[in-house]
């Protein structure tokens, strides 16, 4: 079967190789860690994003709640920290590499079996999940994983093996969603 000239246009372009990858990664963690003074990670940008929309709904429940405070209690500008703007560069740059790979696309995946509600209920559970545990252990994987593991933390590699072994763990409970 021979493949038209469009076909092949709208066909997603290959994956940059993992190596080269890998060392972009390390070249935008050095940078981050020398132009803000703190690593890269996405919870602290939507902690400042999610708490600078309360202080617009509530603030004086902002004000009230020890955890908000912290982040925009009083004067502070929830909006005015380096990770918001990482947060929306992270998913601007998304958005854009997506198109220039032409892998941009509405889709659910999920297995044979499986109905899109179910899906969207285990998605949306597993985000929740996710972003109480990155709160939890103050900092997402990229966060603790990357950021930690370049300074050496050892709590960041103690985080890095249980999100591991966790997801092995439970991957055996959760495979008929895939099957």
């Amino acid at each position: 079967m021979e493949t038209t000239n469009s076909q092949t246009a709208r066909a997603p372009r290959p994956y940059l190789n993992p190596y080269l990858a890998g060392t972009i990664l390390g070249v935008v963690l050095f940078a981050t860690f020398y132009v803000t003074g703190g690593g890269i990670g996405a919870s602290a940008g939507m902690t400042h994003v999610q708490t600078g929309v309360l202080k617009w709904l509530a603030a004086a429940h902002v004000d009230r709640v020890a955890y908000f405070a912290e982040v925009a209690g009083g004067t502070r500008n929830a909006w005015a920290h380096y990770a918001v703007y990482m947060f929306a560069g992270t998913l601007l740059g998304g958005f854009l590499s997506g198109l220039v790979g032409r892998r941009v696309k509405v889709e659910l995946r999920k297995g044979p079996n499986v109905s899109n509600a179910t899906r969207v209920v285990t998605a949306l559970l597993g985000g929740a999940l996710m972003g109480y545990g990155a709160r939890l252990a103050r900092g997402c994987t990229s966060g603790q994983a990357l950021s930690g593991g370049a300074v050496m933390s050892v709590g960041s590699f103690a985080f890095a093996f249980a999100v591991f072994g966790g997801a092995y763990a439970l991957a055996w409970f959760f495979r008929r969603l895939w099957n």
